[in-house]
């Protein structure tokens, strides 16, 4: 089972608190195509966030 969104608010907080960030690769708009070919090639060390002011 889930938590609801008082769960999630509970870890949110406690992230917070404690400082811990997840581990992310920020790339632009122009990078997308450059990620997914990591990805299907098993090469991506962390989850793309893309970055949604460079479209």
């Amino acid at each position: 089972m889930i938590g609801g969104i008082p769960e999630t608010q509970a870890v949110m907080d406690y992230c917070a608190e404690n400082e811990i960030y997840p581990q992310i690769e920020l790339i632009s708009a122009n990078q997308i195509n450059e990620a997914w070919d990591k990805v299907v090639n098993k090469e991506a060390r962390y989850p793309y966030v893309i970055d949604g002011s460079t479209f």
